[in-house]
């Protein structure tokens, strides 16, 4: 999976590069995780092409167990791109989504300038 290093107000961001690769895996999870350490990356933007269709189904379990890794190693992480239909088909999904939003870990996003206004100072 392809990655791009770049700061956005303050904050250190890997970004994954929709190149067709996606992120499967327990594995393919700490390899990004190590790549942010290695750049000092605190966030990890990951859009939504990089991600297969089972990760936005809850029963499949691989979202909690692929957002909990990058919480345990306290990376946050933003999930860029419209989930529309995923958030139509599922009500879990939809609360999860809304939970997730209102905290700082781990935010759905749909699009990186939203991420940018996020992340931008408040005054």
């Amino acid at each position: 999976m392809s990655t791009k290093f770049y700061e956005l107000h303050g904050v250190r961001v890997v970004e994954c590069v929709a190149d067709g690769a996606r992120l499967q895996t327990y594995q393919d999870a700490v390899d990004l995780i190590g790549k942010s350490f290695e750049n000092h990356a605190t966030l990890i933007v990951l859009p939504v092409e990089c991600l297969d269709d089972d990760f936005f189904r809850l029963s499949t379990r691989i979202a909690g167990e692929l957002i909990q890794k990058f919480v345990q190693y306290q990376r946050r992480l933003a999930i860029v791109g419209d989930i529309s239909r995923h958030l139509a088909e599922s009500s879990a999904l939809r609360a999860f989504v809304a939970e997730s939003n209102r905290g700082k870990e781990v935010w759905f996003l749909a699009s990186l300038d939203e991420l940018e206004r996020r992340l931008a100072p408040t005054v």
